[in-house]
């Protein structure tokens, strides 16, 4: 699935716009998505990683706070943002 010319990424995340929007609440939480998930499949393998699971709790820290101002900012991105990442909503 393509637009704009674009590399389609994670479903709706196109590499220009990734480009274009890097300091956008959504890409921010895309990309902090993205590593929670990396650190959560390193964790299942090395349980005793306690650095890593100290990240892991900073990462999710900051997309919820990011989410929640997305939630009060803007409602329906935010509703669109959790759906596509299929995350639960807080």
């Amino acid at each position: 699935m393509k637009k704009k010319g674009g590399i389609n990424i994670f479903g709706f995340m196109v590499k220009e716009e990734k480009e274009e929007n890097r300091g956008s609440v959504e890409f921010e939480v895309f990309s902090f998505t993205n590593k929670i998930w990396r650190l959560a499949s390193h964790l299942e393998l090395h349980k005793k990683d306690f650095s890593s699971e100290r990240g892991l709790r900073r990462l999710l820290g900051k997309r919820r706070r990011l989410l929640a101002y997305l939630a009060k900012k803007n409602r329906v991105r935010y509703k669109k943002l959790i759906g596509q990442l299929n995350i639960r909503e807080q």
